[in-house]
C-alpha cells in the first residue's frame, strides 16, 4: 500500500508544467523514491520503469552516445512499451551505475522537451560527485528523506486529527484530549521512526519488535553498502563513526570519540556519510544577521542521524539494551524522555528539514556561545520575515530559558520559538535592560513542527 507523501503534490505540480526540466530525486536508500515516482506513474496514460541494477542490459543502449532520440527509441524497442512524448512517465532507477544515463538527463530538456523523464538511485550524490558539470542548469533534482510526523498522522489514517492540528495555534491550543493522544502517537513515531517500510509494519501489526527487525535490516543494508566506498575509505570507520554519531547526537560531534583515528580521516569519512544522506550536519553561526550560512564555524557542528527511529535502534543496539530504550519512551516522564534520551531536539531538527521544499538541499543551523564556561545554546536558528527565529527546544513546561533570553537579548529580536510536548501557547518577557522591550515566544507542541516551517 501507498502512503501519501509531501513530495506527491511537487511531483504532480511537476508534471502538469508545460515547460519542465527532468527530475533527479535524491535522497538516501529506501526512504520511498520509487514508491512516490510509481504513485505519480498512475496518472500517465503509460509508464516505463527501468532499473539499471536489476537490469543491467540497458546499460548498453546509453553507450554510443547521448542522442536522447535514439535512447528513448532502443528503450522502446527493449521494452516493448512505446514511449510517447506526453502520455509516458519514463522512470530510469538506479542510476549511479551508469554515468552515460546520468549524461544523458541534460538532453531532454531540449531535445524531448514534453517527455516526463525521471531518474533516481541510491548512493546517486557519489555518482554525481564524479559528474560535476553533468547537467547544471538543464536538471531539477528533488531531495526526498523518511516520513514526517504528519505523513505518519496519515498512514495511520489520523487525517481528522491531523486537520484539528492544523486549525490549532498558540492562540487557539486544542483540547487536552487531543493534546495528549498527539503526544501520545509522537512517542511511537519516535520509536518506529519514518522509514515507510517500518511505518507500514507498524500500520498493520502494531508490534514494536517487528519494526525492529525491519530497522535492523535496514542498518544491515546500509553497512552492507559501505564497500561500496572501499576506495575512499576504510569501512570499519564509516560503521564506527555511524555508532558515534547516534551517541553524540544533538552534542558538538567530537572525532576524539569515534576511535583511533586521525581527525582528517574521520573528518573526510564523516562527510561521505553526509553525502549519502544517512548523517544530517547543524552547523554553528555567528548568526549577526542574514543570511545564516554567512558567518558559519564548520569546526562546530552538531550530527543528526537521519531517522529518529533507526537511530534508537542503533543507540540499543551499541548500548545494549533497547528495551529500556523503549520503555523510557513509553511510559517516561516528558522531561526524562527529552533530557535523557535527546530525542526531542533530534527529531525538531529532522522535522524542519524535511517539512522545507524538496526542490534544494537545505542547511540547518544553531548557536553556542564561543567563550570560556559559557552553557548559552539555542537548538536551531531559522529565517524568518527578513530576521532569524530562534528555536528552543525543550521539555514540558520545566526549564530555564535564560539562553534564548541572551540570544533575543544580544540579538536584539522580538520573536522566537520553544517547542516542547507543551500545548500550544504563549508568553511574553520584557527586557528590562533593554528598554523594557517585550520578547514574545510561542509554544509550538513537537507533534506540530511542520507549524514552524509552513509560516516561514
Amino acid at each position: 500500500m501507498y502512503y501519501k507523501r509531501i513530495i506527491d503534490q511537487y511531483l504532480t505540480e511537476w508534471a502538469a508544467r508545460e515547460s519542465r526540466k527532468p527530475i533527479l530525486l535524491r535522497g538516501a536508500r529506501q526512504v520511498g523514491k520509487s514508491s512516490a515516482v510509481r504513485n505519480l506513474g498512475k496518472q500517465f496514460k503509460k509508464y516505463l520503469e527501468i532499473n539499471l541494477e536489476m537490469e543491467p542490459q540497458y546499460k548498453a543502449i546509453f553507450a554510443p552516445n547521448l542522442d536522447v532520440n535514439r535512447i528513448v527509441s532502443q528503450i522502446s524497442a527493449m521494452s516493448g512499451i512505446r514511449i510517447e512524448e506526453g502520455n509516458t512517465l519514463l522512470f530510469i532507477d538506479e542510476i549511479q551505475g551508469c554515468p552515460e544515463a546520468i549524461m544523458s538527463l541534460r538532453f531532454f530538456k531540449e531535445k524531448m522537451p514534453k517527455l516526463h523523464v525521471i531518474a533516481a538511485g541510491s548512493l546517486l550524490e557519489f555518482a554525481l560527485a564524479e559528474l560535476p558539470t553533468f547537467g547544471v542548469g538543464r536538471i531539477h533534482s528533488m531531495f526526498m528523506y523518511p516520513m514526517t510526523f504528519d505523513e505518519f498522522l496519515m498512514a495511520n489514517n489520523e487525517e481528522m486529527l491531523l486537520e484539528v492540528r492544523k486549525a490549532a495555534s498558540p492562540q487557539n491550543p486544542l483540547p487536552q484530549p487531543l493534546h495528549e493522544k498527539l503526544v501520545s502517537l509522537f512517542r511511537t513515531y519516535m520509536l518506529v521512526g519514518g522509514m515507510p517500510e517500518c511505518v507500514s509494519k507498524w500500520v498493520n501489526t502494531h508490534d514494536y519488535l517487528l519494526c525492529q527487525e525491519i530497522q535492523d535490516d535496514l542498518l544491515v543494508s546500509y553497512e552492507d553498502d559501505f564497500p561500496k566506498y572501499k576506495k575512499k575509505v576504510d569501512v570499519n570507520l564509516l560503521r564506527n563513526i555511524l555508532r558515534s554519531a547516534a551517541v553524540q547526537a544533538t552534542k558538538k560531534f567530537a572525532y576524539s570519540k569515534v576511535g583511533d583515528y586521525k581527525a582528517a580521516e574521520v573528518r573526510n569519512a564523516l562527510n561521505l556519510l553526509i553525502l549519502a544522506g544517512l548523517l544530517i550536519p547543524v552547523t554553528h553561526t555567528s548568526a549577526n544577521g542574514l543570511p545564516l550560512g554567512s558567518e558559519v564555524d564548520n569546526s562546530y557542528r552538531k550530527i543528526l542521524f537521519f531517522d529518529c527511529g533507526l537511530m534508537l535502534r542503533l543507540l540499543g543496539i551499541t548500548m545494549g539494551d533497547s528495551t529500556a530504550l523503549t520503555s523510557q519512551i513509553l511510559t517516561s516522564t516528558v522531561a526524562d524522555l527529552v533530557n535523557k534520551g535527546t530525542m526531542a531536539e533530534l527529531v525538531v531538527g529532522l522535522e524542519l528539514l524535511h517539512y522545507m521544499t524538496p526542490n534544494l538541499r537545505h542547511e540547518l543551523y544553531y548557536w553556542v556561545r564561543l567563550s570560556k564556561n559559557s552553557l548559552a545554546e539555542i537548538d536551531y536558528l531559522l529565517p524568518s520575515n527578513q530576521t532569524i527565529l530562534p528555536i528552543e527546544v525543550k521539555a514540558g513546561n520545566q526549564g530555564g530559558m535564560k539562553s534564548l533570553w541572551t540570544f533575543m537579548h544580544d540579538k536584539h529580536l522580538s520573536e522566537a520559538i520553544r517547542c516542547s510536548l507543551e500545548n500550544f501557547g504563549s508568553f511574553n518577557y520584557t527586557d528590562t535592560e533593554d528598554a523594557n522591550n517585550i520578547r514574545h515566544v510561542n509554544i509550538i507542541p513537537l507533534y506540530a513542527v511542520s507549524k514552524i516551517v509552513s509560516h516561514n
